[in-house]
């Protein structure tokens, strides 16, 4: 008998395909992301072009920066906004209680997330994601158009918090000592990075990864905002079924690709111009006007991917490849954990101790040549399983109980 307080977890058939080949392609531009944070000290890895790089290495910094980062862990957060509002439309179809699921759910996600960052690598997202999922359980009802224009209102706070501080630094006395200060607090926190993650064993790595968890949190004054911006855009597309139907928008998806994302790009280049490379121990009104540009960059680029991803699916020549995609999308939570955890033991002192030793050009063929392991080996789990392995425990822990693992046995006569 079915309980009518239960909400079911979405059988695989049932899966939005478009959303697993989505999630798949940014996992991938992840793991190109958080690669030079793997390989050094996590805090000096968001500074933009290594004035100090040169040829082959100086280009793929500033590719990877140019098109990379910044862009996908925004088209991830458009993916969880994605997906929270279709449990919100699964709830609301059955007649189903929501909230104390989704508060599971959330407080899962909060405990695996802790592991990642204070077990596996302090570059976590998982818990920013937990903890700015909770306050989104407000929006459930709000429509379409205003989840929209709430969730960009949400973004842009951001950038102009980078602009405003960049004009404070104008006005305010010792604006330049306190840069300096706070400048070198954070230099000394990448040379006890350096030291834990190069040469240390696995408890110093641990209890510097203590010590990067408190400065990670501090981040989401500014971080916050656009991952929450991000999550209410991703329920508007859910809610006006944008995502599911797109072709009843036949105008949104070329004004993406064609409009939207040029514009990113034109954005994004200005950031360059303005500064290419960012000092910890400067922060000017020429640096908060780069990434102001950059922030704002990132997001209309993350939306032109988007509408690229779903150009692509409707050509059959494309979408078969984009399609191998897919399975790496529905397990992409074991997939990043593993990230991390490959990489920290190949790159950190308990593991192969190549850290700070594979030149950034080598970075990018790294990254490609490990995410396509992994969609061969989605492939072959997800051909043999329901769930990926961190998927099936998160979902356990969510209905709190166990999952089917297998897939169910028909038989044919």
């Amino acid at each position: 008998m079915v309980n009518p307080t239960q909400l079911d977890p979405i059988a695989p058939g049932e899966r939005i395909a478009t959303l697993d080949v989505l999630r798949g392609f940014a996992l991938g531009g992840i793991l190109l992301m958080n690669m030079e944070s793997f390989v050094g000290p996590v805090f000096q890895a968001n500074t933009g072009l290594d004035p100090a790089l040169t040829g082959a290495d100086r280009i793929a910094d500033g590719l990877v920066y140019f098109l990379v980062q910044g862009k996908f862990f925004t088209l991830f957060s458009l993916l969880f906004g994605m997906g929270f509002a279709m449990m919100v439309q699964r709830a609301e179809a059955a007649g189903r209680p929501f909230a104390g699921l989704y508060w599971r759910r959330s407080l899962a996600l909060l405990g695996i997330g802790l592991v990642h960052s204070l077990l596996i690598w302090s570059g976590d997202i998982l818990v920013p994601y937990a903890l700015l999922a909770i306050p989104l359980l407000a929006f459930r009802d709000v429509p379409a158009r205003w989840l929209a224009w709430l969730g960009v209102a949400c973004y842009l706070a951001a950038p102009a918090m980078l602009l405003g501080l960049g004009l404070l630094s104008q006005w305010v006395p010792g604006w330049d000592a306190f840069m300096a200060q706070a400048g070198k607090e954070m230099t000394e926190v990448a040379e006890a990075q350096r030291q834990a993650y190069a040469s240390g064993g696995y408890a110093e790595a641990v209890a510097q990864r203590v010590r990067d968890f408190g400065l990670m949190l501090s981040n989401l004054m500014v971080f916050g905002v656009m991952i929450f911006g991000m999550f209410l855009l991703g329920a508007a597309f859910t809610r006006s079924r944008a995502i599911q139907r797109p072709e009843l928008y036949p105008r949104l998806y070329p004004w993406l690709r064609w409009a939207v994302l040029p514009l990113g790009l034109l954005l994004m280049l200005a950031s360059f111009v303005v500064a290419s490379g960012f000092s910890l121990t400067v922060f000017d009104l020429r640096t908060g006007l780069a990434q102001a540009l950059g922030a704002v960059a990132a997001a209309m680029m993350c939306l032109g991917y988007l509408a690229w991803v779903m150009r692509g699916l409707e050509l059959p020549a494309v979408a078969r490849w984009l399609q191998l995609l897919a399975p790496a999308g529905r397990m992409a939570l074991t997939n990043y954990l593993v990230q991390s955890i490959v990489c920290t033991l190949v790159f950190y002192g308990y593991g192969l101790g190549f850290f700070e030793h594979l030149p950034r050009f080598w970075q990018v063929p790294f990254a490609l040549g490990l995410f396509a392991v992994q969609v061969m080996y989605s492939q072959w789990w997800m051909a043999r399983f329901r769930f990926g392995p961190v998927e099936w425990l998160w979902r356990s822990l969510t209905y709190w109980k166990l999952q089917p693992v297998r897939h169910p046995v028909t038989f044919l006569g």
